[in-house]
Parts: C-alpha cells; sequence; structure tokens
C-alpha cells in the first residue's frame, strides 16, 4: 500500500487543482499513482454548505481529516481496554453493531462504531487473530461502505407488519400465526429452527430445518 500524502504533497495538490490540471498530470508531478489522487480528493474534499466559496480541496483541512480518520481507524490499537471488551464480546457471538450500540451506551468506556470495529477485524492485526470466523457473516474481506450494493427487500412493501388488518392486531380471531426463522451460527451446523407462534393463543410450533 502506498504510504499517505505528505502535507507538503497535499500542498501542491490544491495548488495544481485551482490551477485546472488534470489529474494524470497531478499524479506524473507528485510521483504517484492517479487513483492514489482521485481516492485523496474524494476522501478529503471540503464540502461546506453554509459557506459554499469555501468547498473545495485544501491542503492544511485535507491533513486534518486524513488524520482523524487515521485516529479512528487506530482506536482499537491505542485503547487495550476498549479493544478487550470488543474482543471478549465477538468470541461471544456479538455482532459489530450490537457491540457499538452496547459500548454507546456504557459512559464509562470510550466509544467505537461498528464500522472501526470491521476495519479491525479485516486489518492485519485482526486476520492474525482469525476474527472474522465470529462475525455473522465472513467475508475474505470488508467491502467499502460506500461501495456496498443496496440489499432489496425480501418481501413487498404491502406485506409489512404495519399493513396487516386492524382485527389481526387486535388479537380477536384464532388462526393468525406470526412466523420466524433462527439461523444459528456457523460452528453450530447448517441447521435453522423456524417458529409459528397463533397470536391469540400464542400456541407455537418449532421445527427445524437442515437446508440452509
Amino acid at each position: 500500500m502506498a504510504p499517505h500524502l505528505t502535507l507538503d504533497e497535499r500542498r501542491i495538490l490544491a495548488r495544481l487543482l485551482h490551477q485546472k490540471i488534470s489529474i494524470a498530470q497531478i499524479a506524473a508531478h507528485l510521483g504517484r499513482h492517479r487513483s492514489t489522487i482521485h481516492r485523496e480528493i474524494r476522501r478529503n474534499f471540503w464540502h461546506d454548505p453554509e459557506v459554499p466559496m469555501a468547498t473545495g480541496y485544501w491542503h492544511v483541512t485535507a491533513q486534518q481529516l486524513a488524520a482523524a480518520r487515521r485516529a479512528r481507524q487506530r482506536k482499537l490499537i491505542r485503547h487495550p481496554g476498549l479493544r478487550a471488551a470488543v474482543l471478549d464480546r465477538l468470541q461471544e457471538g456479538w455482532s459489530p453493531e450490537q457491540i457499538a450500540g452496547r459500548l454507546k451506551l456504557a459512559s464509562s468506556r470510550p466509544r467505537v462504531c461498528h464500522e472501526t470495529i470491521y476495519r479491525y477485524v479485516y486489518s492485519a492485526d485482526g486476520q492474525s487473530q482469525e476474527l472474522a470466523r465470529h462475525l455473522p457473516a465472513r467475508r475474505r474481506q470488508r467491502k467499502p461502505r460506500y461501495g456496498r450494493k443496496p440489499r432489496s427487500l425480501v418481501f413487498p412493501g404491502r406485506c409489512r407488519i404495519r399493513h396487516r388488518p386492524a382485527a389481526v392486531n387486535r388479537r380477536e380471531d384464532f388462526g393468525h400465526w406470526e412466523c420466524d426463522l433462527m439461523i444459528f451460527r456457523k460452528e453450530h451446523g447448517s441447521a435453522n429452527v423456524a417458529c409459528m407462534v397463533e397470536r391469540v393463543s400464542r400456541y407455537t410450533v418449532l421445527w427445524r430445518n437442515n437446508d440452509l
């Protein structure tokens, strides 16, 4: 991986951008790959909705944004206690979203977002500890947050719970069932359990599937 741009390189980049120099020429001038320059501008471009004239690439602001981003990414390295708490919960089967939500409620610890946990899991340190095997959905590498494809809805909007008849919500008539599917961690095998609950009597039916 190419080293991060220095402040002097960002100063030159900002000056050449303001002079309308092409990305290819800037990359050649700095001795950097074009993708490095594109990524630098995308990540550290300053957007100011209140003062549109201030919008642009500014080398000092870019340096500050990059430093803040690196500090967030290294939070789990700089705080051993926080890292230990995160790793304990990962090994217990918690998802990064659940861990981040719990730490947000615990004011005694530094906070960490789920994206930071994912980045640590897929970092060199995380891979050496095989942390990815504790995730609910394991991938070889973490996809960029803004590069992921949105998931389509499994059920159409008209089938959502908020659209069901009022009589069903009041639990007046027997025969309305709620269904759910419980999928367990991979180390427990490929089985899953389907659950059906009748809304009036609360009569519950469970059965095991082996197809997933």
